[in-house]
């Protein structure tokens, strides 16, 4: 039986590494963690995470500011031997901080956008270039779900949803929150719709 492919970014620190924990802990598996930079320290101690029977960690970069790097990630995939991916956890993104609207600049604004918006739309645009089989695209910030929500409509072979990491007590909380929200998904129950990490629909 071939493994189950899993790619997440932001995968070396908080919940994007809770994340890539569990799926290390699951057999069968090949997981991809994407990072800023594969050759940092951080990034490099992922291999020294234990891993179930017959899973493997492939590190690949993306940056998400880049306009070139998430298919340049797509591309040394292929390269590597996935034709692939079954679920994608976009969990890559900033949060700096929660200024008053009548305080927040501009620029400020810019820089959250271009990480949690334009490098969320670029990893899918180059993603179209790799089979998704009947994919989980779970995002996990609140920010991109309604192009999440598009995603679900015009790829009607996807099961595409925002889940939302909430405000964990703990990374592991968290994270084991938003992997059991993936494994229970159906297009028919999840897609197009935000979810908190406890598996609640949320309103909108």
């Amino acid at each position: 039986m071939p493994p189950t492919i899993v790619l997440i970014t932001g995968a070396n620190r908080g919940i994007g590494k809770g994340i890539l924990k569990l799926y290390l802990q699951k057999p069968n598996h090949t997981v991809i963690a994407a990072t800023r930079d594969p050759t940092h320290p951080i990034s490099t101690a992922l291999t020294d995470l234990p891993t179930a029977e017959g899973t493997t960690l492939l590190i690949i970069k993306n940056e998400s500011t880049s306009p070139t790097d998430a298919a340049a990630a797509v591309q040394e995939l292929a390269s590597r031997g996935i034709s692939h991916i079954d679920i994608v956890v976009a969990n890559a993104a900033i949060a700096l901080g929660w200024p008053k609207v009548s305080d927040v600049t501009v620029e400020e604004i810019q820089r959250h956008v271009e990480v949690n918006v334009h490098g969320f739309i670029r990893l899918w645009q180059a993603l179209n270039f790799i089979p998704l089989q009947s994919a989980s695209y779970a995002p996990t910030k609140a920010i991109q779900y309604w192009f999440t929500k598009a995603i679900s409509s015009e790829d009607p072979w996807i099961t595409a949803f925002v889940v939302d990491p909430g405000w964990a007590l703990t990374v592991e909380e968290s994270a084991t929150g938003v992997v059991t929200v993936i494994d229970a998904s159906t297009r028919e129950t999840h897609s197009g719709r935000p979810f908190n990490y406890d598996g609640d629909e949320l309103s909108w």
